[in-house]
């Protein structure tokens, strides 16, 4: 995993396709503050990601690893970053940050699979289905929770769900 305080953090691009340190953000959030904002902003612009979006998954991992419970934010952004990591026109991994990116990943899923036997809030359902689905291969599911919102799901009304009348 790249250190916090390695200095090739300075020659990675973010979202914008500009050079973006991510370092700063990540050890703000490591120490409690909420830099969320930031993170989405410049690891992800349009389907747009860079290597510092790739470089930035380990670590949003590894910090709230062990919270008791975790921020949807982070199912949220990560499940983001891998689903535009696809796009033709993002650049892909570099060789040296692949094996930590996909750890990272198989520690996502887990966590995901945790808190989901007691979520109660939509977006943290919702985005932590979205990265099971994306870590088990279904990039086109993981994408579409991902992107569905509340305007969307307040359109499913009684009338319009198949089992309304048959079993109520």
């Amino acid at each position: 995993m790249l250190s916090l305080t390695d200095p090739r953090w300075r020659t990675l691009k973010g979202g914008y396709r500009t050079l973006y340190d991510a370092s700063g953000a990540l050890s703000r959030l490591e120490q409690g503050s909420d830099v969320w904002e930031e993170l989405w902003d410049e690891l992800h612009h349009q389907g747009d990601v860079g290597e510092a979006s790739y470089a930035a998954v380990s670590h949003l991992v590894r910090i709230w690893q062990d919270a008791p419970r975790r921020d949807w934010n982070l199912y949220g952004l990560v499940g983001l970053i891998e689903i535009e990591r696809h796009r033709k026109s993002n650049p892909p991994i570099p060789d040296w940050l692949s094996v930590d990116y996909f750890a990272a990943w198989v520690d996502l899923e887990k966590l995901a699979l945790r808190d989901l036997a007691a979520a109660a809030e939509r977006e943290l359902i919702q985005t932590a289905l979205a990265v099971i689905a994306i870590a088990r291969g279904q990039l086109r599911l993981g994408a579409f929770l991902s992107w569905l919102d509340e305007s969307e799901l307040a359109e499913l009304t009684e009338d319009k769900l198949a089992w309304s009348k048959l079993y109520v």
